[in-house]
């Protein structure tokens, strides 16, 4: 379980002044410009090139803090409610299946579980009381 923060393109100055309080050091650091888009997809301005696709950073008692910048090219709109998101990774598919069928019932915003660039089943729902779930199970590693 990790928590997931969404920015509008502060999320390398956040994730310093994170890394800071924390007295932590960022273990995972990728822009944009390394992420594989879709074929149909509209080509990224160089500034969003620049913007953050994925940061983590331990905190305290094994919590980790990830996050992303939002993209307004592609009608991303940073409002209470979307900026964060409680992350899961169970070890098996078929919890995470489960999981995401009971979180997602009766809710909205889902993105159905869908294999993804980076090679995990990933998908995300806002439940019936409003908070956000994103799934991210890969295969363990033999």
């Amino acid at each position: 379980v990790s928590i997931y923060l969404n920015f509008m393109g502060n999320t390398e100055e956040a994730f310093r002044w994170y890394a800071a309080v924390f007295r932590s050091e960022i273990t995972s650091f990728e822009r944009m410009r390394a992420v594989s888009l879709d074929p149909g997809a509209p080509p990224l301005s160089e500034a969003e090139l620049d913007l953050v696709m994925h940061v983590e950073l331990p905190i305290l008692g094994g919590a980790v803090l990830m996050g992303t910048d939002m993209l307004e090219s592609m009608g991303h709109e940073l409002r209470l409610g979307n900026n964060m998101t409680i992350n899961l990774e169970p070890e098996e598919l078929g919890e995470t299946q489960r999981l995401f069928a009971a979180l997602s019932e009766g809710g909205s915003d889902v993105m159905p579980l869908t294999l993804m660039f980076w090679g995990a089943q990933w998908g995300t729902c806002c439940d019936r009381f409003g908070i956000r779930w994103m799934f991210n199970w890969q295969e363990p590693a033999t």
